[in-house]
């Protein structure tokens, strides 16, 4: 499983451990990824998803896993959430 955010795409970056006597190995930075479940409410589903700590804040600050997809301009959703978005529109358009 690759160490990549769903949504941000934040991943991991090289970098240096620096001594004291500036004696320099590389290191790794890794994201803080989490696997988080939300709760679609026009699905009736979960989803869960392998997410930085900064997406699960910017899905919550939307107000929602749905509210979210439907703010986001499907051009900047990989694919895997665009197929979802699909199928919330397919959801919404039936409820309606």
């Amino acid at each position: 499983m690759a160490r990549r955010c769903a949504i941000t795409g934040k991943g991991v970056q090289m970098g240096n451990n620096v001594s004291h006597a500036n004696n320099r190995t590389r290191r790794s930075f890794r994201p803080n990824l989490q696997i988080a479940s939300f709760l679609s409410e026009a699905l009736g589903d979960t989803v869960r998803l392998r997410l930085s700590t900064n997406a699960i804040r910017t899905i919550e600050h939307a107000g929602g896993f749905d509210a979210f997809l439907l703010k986001t301009a499907p051009a900047k959703l990989p694919a895997t959430l665009r197929r979802i978005r699909q199928r919330l529109d397919k959801a919404r358009a039936k409820a309606a």
